[in-house]
């Protein structure tokens, strides 16, 4: 039986004991492709894992780097993994072998998750939104849907700005990394590092340009103008955050 796609980007560096035996795990479990890259982080590596947008680099040693440079011990890594339909995830998993947990909602993440450990104890979270149902895409659609990454100074400090003034909520929440949504719309907010230097900007459409400014007043926002509407047909404003 064929396993769900991933739906979203993740990239890690791991760090694994025995090579054979993650590779085996990650391709013959979780349906990963194996292939080969020179290096990550400037350090070499013995295995790329790909699973769509999802890439997974393999070191052979007792600690990796994790996104902000510091160094993750072999077994303490915590990936999140988006699936495209999480319970058909887990029953193919098990048939194939794996130990998954139970199928859990989580209603402050609006997630329907599982955990599952790979061979050197990282843990692996598999998560599906139950927000709102996702309509089947169309049989000719190339690109889904914008998943924009706006690099921050302090992830959890810009997570707290997104959730109170601007009505996001957590969809998960790690050291270097926040995802947030609200309605249809998904932002990253990984921690800003050399690669993620310069400022980002995202274009969210709305359905009423006015009726989100008064409520984004109401939070307490300042640095936001007012709605104008342009010569091709949009009204928009524009916010600054921290």
């Amino acid at each position: 039986m064929s396993l769900p796609p991933i739906t979203a980007p993740v990239s890690r560096l791991l760090a694994v004991t025995e090579l054979s035996a993650s590779l085996g795990f990650y391709r013959d479990i979780l349906g990963f492709t194996v292939g080969t890259v020179q290096e990550r982080d400037g350090r070499p590596v013995a295995a790329e894992l790909v699973s769509g947008p999802a890439r997974l680099a393999i070191f052979t040693g007792d600690a990796a780097p994790d996104s902000t440079g510091a160094m993750e011990p072999r077994g303490a890594a915590v990936v999140f993994l988006e699936s495209a339909d999480v319970a058909v995830l887990r029953d193919t998993v098990a048939r194939r072998g794996g130990e998954p947990g139970g199928l859990l909602r989580i209603n402050w993440l609006k997630l329907r998750v599982f955990q599952l450990r790979d061979p050197d104890g990282h843990i692996l979270w598999f998560g599906q939104s139950f927000q709102q149902p996702t309509p089947p895409p169309a049989p000719d659609s190339q690109l889904r849907k914008a998943l924009p990454s706006l690099p921050v100074a302090d992830v959890a400090g810009a997570a707290d700005w997104y959730r109170e003034r601007l009505g996001f909520e957590v969809n998960h929440l790690q050291p270097d990394l926040a995802v947030m949504f609200r309605d249809d719309v998904t932002l990253l907010l990984p921690v800003r590092r050399a690669d993620h230097s310069a400022a980002a900007a995202c274009y969210l459409y709305v359905r009423d340009a006015d009726a989100l400014h008064a409520e984004l007043r109401s939070r307490g926002l300042e640095t936001v103008d007012a709605p104008i509407s342009r010569p091709w047909g949009l009204r928009e404003f524009q916010v600054r955050d921290p």
